[in-house]
């Protein structure tokens, strides 16, 4: 392997909201000399987290969008990426992940386990990211590492074992135990950039002695060489360190960090693990799928001398035009170069190559395999390979979930008017899971995401970035419909206006499809529909699922079969073929027993025990299932599955119960049939809408 390759780390830092993310990372680029001077996420003189570089996310003192950077430590290369904790921006976590080869799984010494622990997890494992856990927070009352290492191995299903222990807890924490050097850490100094190194205490020893038998024992499961060497006693740093390392690319071992990154205490060992442990670009392996050759699967190597083959993952439109973060899998890039769009086919010369600083660029004039870096005026779309000429080669796409929530948008003068359409095509290039449409009978402008705060964020940035000044309607639910049963149609489309007309005729079958949510089965024999107008049939069938006639929402889960038709010579065309496949359509769906759909939430609510009983009739009460509760000493933890529609205005509600003192989460779950009352109100909203000339879904709350 290359060398240069082999001391690179690309490193994501993922957690639950408020775990300490971002501050770890602050730390981290202070001690590798990328910053001089370290701020606070809510600090006080107004700076912010270096990785925070939006104005909102320094007002807020949450993290938004994820940030890139890059420092050194030992000798080795890091690119860092620092994720959002909140589930509404989880397509940033998704998106970091894709393209990261291992990450640090950051846990609060006091939360443990939470709600999007379980989902950034979840993530890595879907891309087969190797990580090491990092629990913070050490200082805090409260704390207990043992029990998060515990519920690592309970509820992750991880090989959790303890790589370190704290040394003292809460305000007693100084340091951090090693259990592979068997010393004591301690961090002197105004910002704890001294590491000092020195005997366990005696009382300690006994409990450091019993934990590093327990780290050997499992370390020694993926080393012959660590277990014949604990045989004959004579174990070495380096074997145990190799052997840690081989269970962490396995995805077998997750070995467990301490420390408190706001007090500066454990970073730099932390950092000693990510080079030891972490994989290397050369570590990982990657394939690509041939777009001219049958997608056939293409193995990459990280190997600068191989055909270039990049992901574009990330875009961001600046001032300057776009900016698209690519990581490179194999081959290098360099300014002047020219790279082939492997989706459209099409080439485009690398005008400028920069390396990203969170919010600040840095000019380069390549990079290889195994970079982060990110390129100006480059038109893409996120997802997109370039790759050298003479190959068409794609690499897989990432996972983008489905918005659940949409917003109506008025602007308020004539200036935004005009630059409205602009700005939201601009967020719709940016986050896959911001879309736009404007409904085609009322002409208003919707905007759907994630849930109330990434929209709230994006109009916000319309205001603060664009100048656009918006109204917005009451936040709506995104419902869909789908069908119940089986239904038969047997369309004719006829049109005739003079000169050549319009005729098609489509019969087949509408049925419910388990998976996906939409399906096209071509079931004809004898060319009784000439195959050019196939294609103009599933169009239209696609037309007319973007509104069902139930409530007016998208239709799901279905399977159209297209089994027999007829066709004329002269006045049959696509078009012709895309109405009647639209007339059919509608038709059958009336007696396909349509449903409504609502999406369902997984919401977490952690609250003192004392108010459980209060956490527990409050989400049944908004027609939640309660699906578990949690309780460990002081704290409690309440997993339930709650209808979207009956989340508005929980934040407030809980925080009435429980006296400001609890704290929830919530991300999408699936979507489920509405109850009969929520259909009927539904039915009702849609059709009174219809009156007055507005056509679009219903939505908003039903609870009246």
């Amino acid at each position: 392997m290359d060398p240069v390759i082999s001391r690179l780390r690309n490193l994501g830092i993922s957690a639950h909201i408020d775990s300490g993310k971002t501050t770890l990372s602050e730390r981290i680029l202070f001690y590798t000399r990328r910053i001089r001077v370290m701020h606070e996420v809510k600090g006080k003189d107004g700076a912010g987290a270096t990785m925070d570089f939006m104005d909102l996310e320094r007002e807020r003192g949450i993290t938004i969008t994820s940030a890139a950077t890059q420092c050194e430590w030992d000798g080795h290369r890091i690119n860092l990426i620092d994720t959002p904790g909140h589930v509404d921006f989880t397509i940033e976590v998704e998106r970091a992940l894709r393209v990261l080869d291992g990450a640090v799984l950051v846990l609060c010494a006091v939360g443990g386990v939470q709600s999007q622990s379980l989902t950034v997890d979840r993530q890595m494992n879907r891309y087969g990211v190797p990580r090491i856990a990092f629990v913070n927070k050490c200082d805090r009352t409260g704390a207990n590492p043992a029990r998060v290492a515990e519920q690592l191995r309970e509820r992750l299903g991880h090989n959790a074992v303890a790589a370190q222990l704290p040394l003292g807890l809460e305000a007693g924490f100084e340091g951090v135990l090693d259990l592979v050097r068997m010393e004591a850490v301690r961090f002197a100094g105004e910002g704890g950039e001294q590491v000092v190194r020195g005997p366990i205490p005696d009382e300690l020893l006994g409990e450091c002695r019993a934990r590093r038998e327990e780290l050997l024992d499992r370390a020694s499961l993926h080393s012959e060489a660590l277990t014949e060497a604990i045989l004959e006693d004579r174990v070495t740093e380096e074997l145990v360190h190799e052997a840690i390392r081989r269970g962490v690319l396995a995805r077998k071992l997750t070995p467990v960090f301490v420390g408190s990154a706001f007090r500066n205490k454990g970073v730099q060992p932390l950092l000693d693990a990510v080079v030891r442990y972490l994989p290397s670009p050369g570590d990982v392996p990657a394939a690509a799928r041939d777009v001219e050759g049958a997608d056939a699967e293409v193995p990459l190597a990280a190997d600068p001398e191989r055909p270039l083959v990049a992901l574009a993952f990330k875009l961001e439109e600046g001032r300057h035009g776009q900016l698209t973060y690519v990581r490179l899998y194999q081959g290098r890039l360099a300014r002047g170069d020219q790279a082939v769009n492997a989706r459209t086919g099409k080439r485009a010369r690398i005008g400028r190559l920069v390396r990203m600083h969170a919010g600040r660029m840095e000019e380069i004039e390549s990079a290889v395999a195994g970079d982060i870096v990110a390129l100006f005026g480059v038109p893409c779309e996120s997802g997109d390979t370039f790759c050298a000429e003479g190959v068409r080669w794609a690499m897989p796409a990432m996972q983008v979930p489905e918005p659940v929530m949409s917003l109506a948008l008025a602007p308020k003068d004539h200036k935004s008017r005009d630059q409205l359409g602009k700005v939201l095509a601009r967020f719709a290039k940016e986050d896959p899971t911001f879309r736009t449409h404007v409904d085609a009978e009322s002409g208003t402008t919707v905007i759907r995401g994630m849930g109330e705060l990434h929209l709230e964020v994006y109009v916000e940035r319309m205001r603060r970035e664009h100048g656009v000044e918006v109204t917005t309607g009451a936040p709506e639910v995104a419902y869909r419909e789908t069908v119940g049963r089986r239904a038969e149609f047997d369309f004719l489309h006829k049109k005739q206006t003079g000169g050549s007309g319009q005729y098609a005729r489509v019969i087949g079958t509408l049925e419910p499809c388990a998976e996906g949510d939409y399906e096209f089965v071509d079931e004809l024999v004898g060319g009784t529909i000439p195959r050019e107008y196939v294609p103009a049939c599933d169009r239209g069938f696609r037309e007319a699922l973007q509104k069902g006639t139930l409530i007016g929402a998208p239709v799901v889960g279905v399977r159209v079969t297209l089994t027999d038709g007829a066709a004329h010579a002269v006045d049959s065309s696509d078009l012709a073929f895309r109405h009647a496949a639209i007339g059919a359509f509608r038709e059958a769906y009336e007696r396909a027993a349509p449903t409504a759909l609502e999406p369902l939430m997984r919401v977490t609510a952690e609250t003192p025990s004392e108010f459980q009983g209060a956490v527990l009739s409050g989400l049944q009460q908004r027609r939640g299932t309660i699906v578990g509760t949690d309780e460990d000493g002081l704290f409690c933890t309440v997993e339930a599955e709650v209808p979207l529609a009956e989340m508005f205005g929980y934040a407030t509600a809980l925080r009435s119960r429980t006296q400001g003192k609890a704290a929830f989460t919530m991300e999408f779950a699936r979507y489920r049939a509405v109850p009969a009352k929520v259909a009927e109100e539904l039915r009702r909203r849609y059709l009174e809408a219809r009156r007055r000339g507005r056509g679009g879904p219903a939505g908003g709350r039903t609870d009246g």
